[in-house]
């Protein structure tokens, strides 16, 4: 084979989280109640669209977590075969061009030249300081003046790219919706631009595609002309920016959705126990999650982490390559994550389950001598799943900045993971440079507000649809006349 597949830790847990989302999907369609709350979902603009938004990083996520070794030529002698120490990625394959074209440092946004000058001897004999050119922008343009044409060309020819896409998946959105709807394509694209204000409503699909019309408006030409510029500049040691940026894609998804594997067990066991069982088994449980917030989150995580780091470094043995080293430090991270994050759904639980706990069909279960586990699986936990999956959505937004946080005063993923947060630690040191290397910074600054607001916007949405005394407080009352 040409490559050696490699399954780090961290790839296993996120397939075996959506292999336990795509199944959770299935149950959820199987029951109206859900099914329809769904919907309600669908039904929202702003949920389509960020979904829309989303479904970009969760894509450039998953392509980041399939992992080989690729392997080397063959040698004068060697018998065996020989594999890379390095451990790359799906997603570095496709990106190879960007990962590969290194400059020797700084370079801004679509520029020709290093953002500093360097000594330069002239043919005769004279030094002189000049912006060198770069190696791999703007290699097929002869004539630097030039320079501004090229790039509103590319720009058109990656528009024009992007229009292409987005109108082929357009048409073929209609083409399935007609064929289900058994209308005409013209009849569904006009329900599409125009939905019904009245009655049953459809999903938003016309909100989907202006999404995606968006999208393909702006990343048709930054792919076309990342071909041949580094449309975010490059950093330190000659990266390209915008090829960090993706690579950072999969720590803010892995420390979001991870973390919740720690969190769920802990929070749903200890919220209901406390709640059904009360007494003893309430106090103990109050009492470990208050002392739990009464220390200092960022002390405490800081602890575990150096506690962690201690143990990985002692422990060099159990590491093939760097990159399980760097995802063990990064699974150690989401567990630290999930271990000081429960609290706040446990205390969630425990009050929703002190009030079912009361209502009859729980009194007439545990009449019928049915024990505490069944009640509390059967009865209780299925009318808090609101409640736990509103968090969930909630959530994600606030442990992506919590590593963009820890990160950036050293705490979090390892140096050599990159991540958002190492991303604005490492442009942190530059800030204060004459000129301002500004542009690590402000792509790690885009990249993560738009994931955390597309998150944010979608957590809003799940929440009015699935918890109906926020829809009963939002629906407007009606004056009487």
């Amino acid at each position: 084979m040409p490559f050696k597949p490699v399954l780090l830790w961290s790839d296993a847990m996120l397939w075996l989280l959506a292999a336990l989302i795509a199944g959770g999907a299935v149950w959820a369609m199987r029951r109206e109640y859900l099914r329809q709350a769904w919907h309600k979902v669908g039904e929202s603009g702003v949920a389509m669209a960020s979904i829309t938004i989303l479904l970009p990083f969760v894509i450039i996520g998953c392509l980041d977590s399939l992992h080989y070794q690729p392997r080397l030529p063959a040698r004068a002698g060697d018998t065996g075969v020989t594999y890379a120490p390095e451990v790359l990625s799906a997603l570095d394959a496709l990106a190879s061009e960007l990962r590969t074209r290194r400059e020797k440092t700084y370079s801004a946004p679509f520029s020709l030249y290093l953002f500093s000058k360097e000594n330069v001897e002239l043919p005769d004999g004279r030094q002189t300081r000049i912006y060198p050119r770069l190696k791999f922008a703007g290699t097929g343009l002869a004539d630097p003046g030039q320079h501004r044409a090229d790039l509103l060309r590319r720009a058109a020819l990656g528009f024009a790219a992007g229009a292409a896409f987005w109108a082929g998946a357009a048409a073929l959105l209609i083409a399935l919706l007609a064929g289900r709807r058994k209308q005409s394509f013209a009849a569904t694209w006009q329900a599409l631009r125009h939905p019904p204000s009245s009655g049953e409503r459809p999903i938003a699909w016309g909100a989907a595609l202006a999404a995606l019309a968006v999208l393909c408006a702006l990343s048709g030409p930054l792919f076309w002309l990342a071909g041949d510029y580094h449309v975010f500049g490059t950093d330190k040691v000659g990266q390209d920016v915008f090829y960090l940026t993706f690579k950072a894609i999969r720590v803010a998804l892995l420390i979001g959705t991870l973390t919740t594997l720690v969190t769920l067990p802990l929070a749903i066991a200890l919220g209901l126990t406390a709640g059904y069982k009360g007494g003893r088994w309430d106090d103990a449980i109050q009492y470990v999650y208050t002392v739990l917030n009464s220390i200092p989150g960022v002390l405490l995580i800081a602890a575990m982490v150096l506690m962690m780091q201690v143990i990985i470094d002692t422990h060099p043995d159990w590491f093939e390559t760097a990159a399980q080293r760097a995802d063990a430090r990064l699974l150690a991270l989401c567990f630290i994550l999930g271990v000081t994050s429960w609290t706040g759904l446990c205390r969630l639980l425990r009050g929703e389950a002190l009030k079912l706990r009361e209502l009859e069909y729980v009194q007439a279960a545990r009449a019928f001598g049915v024990g505490d586990m069944a009640i509390m699986v059967r009865h209780i936990l299925p009318n808090l799943a609101h409640i736990v999956l509103i968090s969930l959505v909630m959530d994600f937004s606030s442990l992506v900045l919590s590593e963009a946080v820890l990160s950036y005063i050293g705490i979090g993923v390892d140096t050599s993971t990159t991540s958002f947060g190492t991303m604005i630690n490492a442009a942190r040191l530059e800030l204060s440079r004459e000129p301002v290397v500004w542009w690590a910074l402000a792509a790690a600054f885009v990249f993560m507000v738009t994931l955390v607001l597309a998150a944010n916007l979608l957590a809003d949405a799940v929440r009015d649809a699935f918890d109906p005394r926020w829809r009963a407080r939002a629906r407007p009352r009606r004056v009487a006349a």
